[in-house]
């Protein structure tokens, strides 16, 4: 069962090894664990329903209060504090597109909102209630699961939308192919939410990002149903697939999606690699990156990140022994870059990828320690979100952001941030622990992933202040850097205070009229994106 105040399934959970715990308290201080608002006080505190009965609408207070919130640290801090306020009055399990037409006639007959819900995994409130004299329908697609046809040899594949990553991945496995999109959510996101926020995968380098692989398909608005045909290309004017992709339930509702499909590679193969310094390996992976060579992946960690992803392996011998052989090799730990680099493809092309990155890594400065590390990582790429619900019961709050910019702007971008995140509790006297990787790359220029930790406050409301302020700095920063302000994770309401400067005044102003014409009533999930 997944939790209800946390990520993932409540049977899983994962340690934070001894070097973990004392890297933390070395460099921020000892967390002070704080007692959770028990779930019967939580359900105790939703109200009333507001809404008439429907055969397909729940009105029970968990339910309610599960489809009331994502993965944000807000919503985090609301859920564990208890100071979560908004619930919607129902939630919506439509089985057949029949369901949702008839549920769309029944929000509009009754003037209901509208939030669609895919697997809740959002970072940046797209599923916050919004406060509205209106009731709130959340309209849940999990059980539009289903795979409607596979068709192998134009390599399409067409799913319900509810359709979550592992269900997806295992039935196209069954016949020899697969999507490749694997964001970090995998296992909990759904196909329609990857759409709708334009997500990306980590291969994404090979498989390309969602929105290259999104085919066409069928979104169900208050105007009526919008079809995307399937071409393998078109110039008969804007491609209206565009307006959909990260509309974030603003357009409707997405009802299903084709999608470009691959045959299997015969060749999945992760390397470790480790630089001497931040400036050969941001060389290296930008050479790799305008080669356009087989490569799935290139995920380079800065220096303390890579400190971090050692302490918490929880191998402390092997590390031991790993930096023992660095050191002879010329590394120097205390600035070593860490690099997992992906080859993928048929045996002889992706043997060839592999053989020309090499003489590329090696030719700055790179060690190639081999694939156990990139094992190591598959194995455990989707487990460390649970690292979060560990750090918060030892007295930590873990956030994330991210950004895209050209390659002249990606150091001076990476140490900006991390300077405004590092400095910015310094009125609290408190300090935050940051570090960052590259995660996708681009001929062009590369995505910067920064994570940061810092101490819980004696009270959520303080705790959320915080946040507040660091979340502020970074997107300022961001702005001045010229990066975007969200390459992966999408707008919600986290972002939506930075995307004027990024579409310009003419462009918010066309999203408003697009959405104004489909939903002139503002009842799809109002409030986010613009």
């Amino acid at each position: 069962m997944e939790r209800w105040n946390g990520w993932g399934d409540d049977t899983v959970s994962m340690d934070l090894p001894p070097q973990g715990s004392d890297l933390l308290r070395e460099l921020i201080g000892k967390g002070t664990t704080k007692m959770d608002c028990p779930l019967e006080e939580m359900l105790s505190r939703i109200p009333a329903a507001r809404l008439p009965r429907h055969r397909l609408i729940s009105t029970d207070a968990k339910e309610r209060l599960i489809h009331a919130h994502g993965q944000s640290l807000p919503d985090w801090i609301a859920l564990r504090g208890g100071t979560l306020r908004r619930f919607p009055d129902g939630v919506a399990f439509p089985d057949t597109l029949d369901d949702v037409q008839e549920l769309l006639k029944f929000a509009e007959k009754h003037k209901i909102i509208i939030i669609p819900y895919g697997g809740g995994t959002n970072v940046l409130g797209h599923l916050q209630v919004p406060e509205d004299k209106r009731s709130v329908l959340v309209l849940s697609l999990k059980r539009l699961n289903r795979l409607i046809e596979l068709d192998s040899y134009n390599l399409l594949a067409t799913f319900e939308a509810g359709v979550r990553g592992p269900d997806l991945e295992a039935q196209l496995r069954a016949k020899g192919f697969t999507l490749g999109h694997f964001p970090q959510s995998f296992e909990y996101s759904s196909l329609g939410g990857w759409v709708v926020t334009r997500s990306s995968g980590q291969q994404s380098m090979y498989y390309g990002r969602i929105d290259q692989v999104f085919a066409g398909g069928e979104v169900l608005t208050p105007r009526g149903a919008m079809r995307f045909p399937t071409f393998p290309a078109s110039a008969a004017g804007p491609d209206l697939r565009h307006l959909l992709l990260g509309s974030e339930g603003r357009m409707g509702v997405l009802t299903r999606a084709t999608l470009k499909i691959f045959p299997l590679p015969e060749m999945d193969d992760i390397y470790g690699v480790f630089f001497p310094n931040w400036d050969y390996a941001v060389e290296a992976v930008r050479t790799l990156a305008g080669m356009h060579l087989p490569l799935s992946m290139i995920r380079l960690s800065n220096p303390m990140e890579t400190i971090t992803n050692l302490a918490l392996t929880g191998h402390e011998k092997q590390v031991v022994l790993l930096k023992r052989y660095l050191r002879l090799r010329r590394i120097p730990e205390d600035g070593a870059c860490m690099c997992l680099i992906g080859f993928i493809g048929s045996r002889r092309l992706a043997t060839s990828g592999r053989s020309g990155s090499l003489s590329v890594i090696r030719g700055h400065k790179g060690v190639v320690i081999g694939k156990s590390m990139g094992e190591s990582w598959k194995k455990n790429r989707f487990r460390i979100p649970y690292l979060r619900n560990t750090l918060w019961d030892m007295g930590y709050a873990v956030e994330t952001l991210e950004t895209a910019v050209t390659w002249d702007k990606v150091t001076s971008t990476v140490q900006a941030i991390e300077k405004a995140v590092k400095d910015g509790l310094e009125p609290w006297n408190e300090k935050v622990h940051v570090f960052t990787h590259l995660s996708r790359l681009y001929s062009t220029g590369s995505s910067i992933y920064t994570s940061f930790i810092f101490r819980l406050a004696d009270t959520p409301e303080e705790t959320l202040a915080r946040w507040k302020v660091l979340k502020e700095a970074a997107s300022c920063v961001i702005i001045e850097a010229g990066g975007t302000i969200s390459h992966q994770h999408g707008v919600g309401i986290d972002h939506k205070p930075y995307l004027e400067a990024e579409k310009g005044s003419v462009g918010i102003g066309i999203l408003k009229q697009l959405f104004a014409h489909i939903d002139p009533d503002k009842r799809m999930n109002p409030t986010k994106l613009i």
